[in-house]
């Protein structure tokens, strides 16, 4: 296995532990014996613990632009669309990648040095988002973005670990891109 690939496996690797076990589960032992390497390894290509996190952050934006990029909507109606997609897929078949993301996310607000990672990460879906938003005609595609992911991050929280992941388990492919074309309608009103 090449470098990267294998910088990658553990990336994969450790964001699926923090998902199930949480930040205390987040060792590099841990990630060597989940990823099936020798022991050691992990701690070759992420020396600490915050370069560990720091790969996380990155592997999860680059996955979130990879899901982003899958389709370029032309219209309202296909944005309202893809964006529910992309909130049904985070809510089942990507669920453990959110679950991550919230964690890593609450470890940057208490140490200071991930959060260059961590705003790093966030920015590159602000940008897709933005893109989006200016060609389906947003006069302040950047404010619109902001406003936008905020809200997208306020439904998958809520979905997940909030309110409705008690009452409503089973996330509803119509029902999110209701919600979706509501947001962007929002977001392009401003």
């Amino acid at each position: 296995m090449s470098s990267p690939d294998r910088r990658t496996l553990i990336a994969d690797t450790a964001i699926a532990t923090v998902a199930a076990a949480g930040l205390r589960g987040l060792t590099h032992r841990a990630i060597d014996t989940a990823a099936g390497l020798p022991a050691g390894s992990t701690s070759y290509y992420f020396r600490t613990r915050t370069a560990l996190i720091s790969a996380c952050y990155a592997r999860i934006a680059e996955l979130d632009v990879d899901d982003f990029e899958s389709k370029r909507p032309d219209s309202r109606e296909e944005a309202a669309a893809s964006l529910g997609e992309l909130l049904h897929r985070w809510l089942t078949t990507g669920r453990e990648r959110q679950l991550a993301r919230y964690e890593l996310s609450l470890a940057a607000a208490r140490t200071p040095e991930l959060e260059p990672a961590l705003h790093r990460a966030g920015r590159a879906s602000r940008a897709r988002a933005a893109a989006v938003l200016a060609a389906l005609g947003a006069a302040r595609a950047e404010e619109a973005a902001e406003l936008l992911v905020s809200w997208t991050d306020g439904v998958l929280f809520d979905r997940l670990i909030g309110t409705m992941a008690s009452t409503q388990r089973t996330p509803d492919l119509a029902e999110l891109t209701a919600v979706a074309r509501r947001m962007l309608d929002a977001a392009l009103a401003g």
